[in-house]
């Protein structure tokens, strides 16, 4: 896996990744930047977020399970001196489909979190990582 970011000006950058994606980033203003895109560690939540939500989504599939919408909200502490690491990630996934098992539901998110999920796994090396999560029933089709 490779990527490759460029400088464009000010604290802006452009990373263009080996699947030939391009995001940027941006700075806060106080730092330089103008605020025109997400900081490059809100970009490891951002990943985080989705390699964890990727991995639950596969594992409730293949477990059969009917789900219609998957959401997770990825908050985190950062140290307050430098390297700023995460120190403390809270990750709450909202699941919504037809008749999802619970216990399937902890069993998928514990996988993402113990053996799927690289990103929250490097993380988990500095940060303290919680979990839960809520099942909103999806309503039959009339």
């Amino acid at each position: 896996m490779e990527c490759i970011v460029r400088w464009t000006e000010g604290m802006t950058f452009l990373a263009e990744t080996g699947s030939n994606h391009v995001v940027a980033m941006d700075g806060a203003p106080e730092g330089g930047g103008r605020n025109l895109a997400p900081r490059p560690m809100e970009m490891v939540l951002v990943g985080t977020g989705g390699c964890t939500a990727y991995d639950v989504m596969v594992i409730l599939k293949k477990s059969g399970q009917d789900v219609t919408a998957c959401e997770v909200t990825v908050s985190a502490d950062r140290a307050e001196t430098d390297p700023k690491v995460f120190t403390r990630i809270r990750m709450h996934f909202r699941l919504r489909g037809r008749a999802l098992k619970a216990k399937l539901v902890e069993q998928a998110i514990r996988l993402s979190h113990d053996k799927y999920c690289s990103a929250s796994i490097m993380l988990g090396k500095t940060a303290e990582i919680t979990t839960d999560y809520e099942i909103l029933e999806e309503p039959l089709a009339a």
